[in-house]
C-alpha cells in the first residue's frame, strides 16, 4: 500500500480513493440519488468541482479510470440538461436565506433549489475542464446554452451567489483558452465588471457572499476566484487594471481570510452602504469548504508571483471611496491586541494607521474576536 507523508502523519493517497470511489456511486457513475425528472442544483455544482479533481488527476497521470469517471459523470448527469438550462427558475424570492453550507430550498419547475442560488452554473468551470480533455462537442453544445442564459439574466437581482458567478467566469475563460472565441473572454469580463463595480466586492476587496445579502459574510472561495480571474484577463487583454485589482486581493482580501493553520475562513463584510466599519473573522476555519479551494488559491499565487507585485508611494492617503490606502496596500485601526502582529504604523488625519493585519500572522486563539475599523465614507 503506497502512502503520502505528510508532517509525520501518513496519509492514503489520491489512487487509493480513487480505488474506494466506484462503490461510492449510483448505478450511472455520479454521487447521490438519481432524480428522475427532476434537477439538483447543488448535485450540479458539487460534481463540478469532482469534474475539476479527476481532470486535473487525468492531466497529471493520465490515468484511464479518472477519464472513464469524466465521460460517465457528463454523459449521464450533465449532457440530459440540454434543452432545459432555460426553466431555471429567476423570480424566486431570494429572501435571506442560507447558511455557510448551501440548503436546499424548495422545488421550482422541476428544479430543486439551493439556498446558493445559481450554483448550478458552477458547473460552467468542470464541464470546460471537461471539454478541454475530451473534446466532446456536445459538453460544448451544453456550455453554450449555460453560459448564454447565465449572462443573461439578472444576477444582482437574483441575488446569486457570487461564489458561483466567479467560478463561471473562470470556465468562460478555460473556454476561451480553448476555442478562441472571443464571447467567452467578453463574458468573463461582463460578469467581472459586475463583481468589482455592481456591488460584488467589498471595500476590502473581498466578497459579499450574495448580492443585496448585508447580513451574510466573506467567502475566500470567492475571494480566490475573484483573483484567479483578475489575473487571468490581465493575461489575456494586458489591461494594467486587471493586474492592480489581483494584487489588491491578494495583499488586503485573501491575507486577512488565511488562517495560521494554513486554512482559511469566512469573515464579517464591509461593503457599499453598509453601517459595518469593523472587520473581523466570523468562523475560523471553513474546512470543508474554503481551506480547499485556498490550496488551489495559493499555488496560482505561487505561479503568478511576477504579477502581483504591490505598487505603492510611500504615503497613505484617503481615497475616492473614503478608505485610506498606500498604493494597493489598504489600512485601517487594528485593535490594540493585534498590533505585535502589524506592520508599521503611519500617522494619518490624527490617526494611526496600519496595513491590514494578515490573518496568517495572529494566533488562531487570539484571533477570533478581533477587529479592525476600516474607515470609509
Amino acid at each position: 500500500m503506497s502512502h503520502y507523508k505528510i508532517s509525520g502523519e501518513v496519509i492514503p493517497c489520491m489512487e487509493e480513493m480513487l480505488l474506494e470511489m466506484p462503490g461510492k456511486l449510483n448505478a450511472e457513475g455520479y454521487f447521490g440519488p438519481l432524480y428522475r425528472g427532476k434537477i439538483h442544483e447543488e448535485q450540479l455544482s458539487g460534481h463540478s468541482w469532482l469534474l475539476r479533481g479527476l481532470a486535473e488527476h487525468y492531466e497529471a497521470f493520465g490515468d484511464v479510470f479518472s477519464l472513464s469517471a469524466i465521460r460517465r459523470i457528463t454523459e449521464n448527469l450533465y449532457l440530459p440538461l440540454r434543452g432545459k438550462i432555460g426553466t431555471y427558475p429567476v423570480d424566486r424570492d431570494s429572501e435571506n436565506a442560507g447558511g455557510v453550507s448551501g440548503e436546499m430550498a424548495g422545488e421550482r419547475e422541476n428544479w430543486l433549489l439551493s439556498t446558493d442560488i445559481g450554483c448550478a452554473f458552477m458547473s460552467i468551470d468542470g464541464l470546460s475542464h471537461a471539454y478541454q480533455i475530451t473534446g466532446d462537442e456536445s459538453i460544448k453544445s451544453l456550455l453554450d446554452e449555460m453560459i448564454g442564459f447565465y449572462l443573461a439574466i439578472d444576477k444582482v437581482k437574483l441575488k446569486a451567489q457570487t461564489h458561483c458567478t466567479l467560478t463561471a467566469a473562470r470556465g468562460m475563460l478555460r473556454m476561451y483558452a480553448q476555442t478562441g472565441e472571443k464571447c467567452y473572454l467578453h463574458g468573463a469580463e461582463e460578469i467581472f465588471a459586475l463583481y468589482a463595480f455592481g456591488g460584488g466586492m467589498t471595500k476590502t476587496y473581498q466578497n459579499l457572499n450574495w448580492w443585496g445579502r448585508e447580513d451574510s459574510w466573506t467567502e475566500p472561495c470567492a475571494i480566490v476566484d475573484s483573483l484567479m480571474v483578475a489575473a487571468e484577463l490581465y493575461k489575456i487583454t494586458e489591461k494594467p487594471e486587471y493586474r492592480t485589482l489581483a494584487a489588491r486581493i491578494y495583499h488586503n482580501g485573501l491575507a486577512t481570510a488565511q488562517r495560521d493553520n494554513g486554512g482559511a475562513g469566512t469573515d464579517t463584510l464591509i461593503c457599499p452602504g453598509s453601517e459595518h466599519r469593523h472587520l473581523y473573522p466570523l468562523m475560523y476555519e471553513a474546512f470543508f469548504c474554503c481551506s480547499m479551494r485556498l490550496a488551489e488559491g495559493l499555488w496560482y499565487i505561487v505561479e503568478n508571483r511576477e504579477r502581483l507585485w504591490a505598487e505603492t508611494t510611500g504615503r497613505v492617503e484617503k481615497q475616492e471611496n473614503g478608505t485610506y490606502a498606500d498604493g494597493d496596500i489598504l489600512y485601517a485601526l487594528p485593535e490594540e491586541a493585534l498590533l505585535p502582529y502589524a506592520e508599521p504604523g503611519v500617522e494619518v488625519d490624527g490617526m494611526t494607521l496600519y496595513p491590514i493585519v494578515k490573518g496568517y500572522k495572529v494566533p488562531g486563539e487570539l484571533l477570533m474576536g478581533t477587529k479592525q475599523q476600516i474607515l470609509f465614507e
